[in-house]
């Protein structure tokens, strides 16, 4: 199990989740998308293709471009389509 907290707040859970370029993607379904709000912020992977990303509000705490994730991925990315990672140096993970 790789678990994502932030100040102790679960923000995703995976028995599974997708390792790509030394980062974890969790599934959509085992993310809890009701502390992320969509940012603006974008950003472009010569493979994988148009990042989108997730600001959060936990506890009071505004936390911008906390993950990102690809809804549209190049076809070499397809594997991790709407698969959310996360700025290690904004939360915990433990495997």
């Amino acid at each position: 199990m790789v678990q994502v907290t932030y100040k102790g707040t679960v923000l995703a859970e995976s028995d599974s989740p997708v390792v790509v370029e030394g980062n974890y993607y969790f599934p959509p379904e085992s993310v809890a998308k009701s502390v992320f709000k969509d940012s603006n912020t974008s950003s472009v992977c010569p493979w994988k293709g148009t990042a989108a990303y997730y600001s959060a509000e936990i506890n009071g705490a505004n936390i911008k471009d906390i993950a990102w994730y690809y809804p549209q991925p190049k076809e070499k990315a397809s594997h991790i389509k709407n698969h959310v990672a996360f700025y290690k140096n904004k939360v915990d993970i433990v495997e």
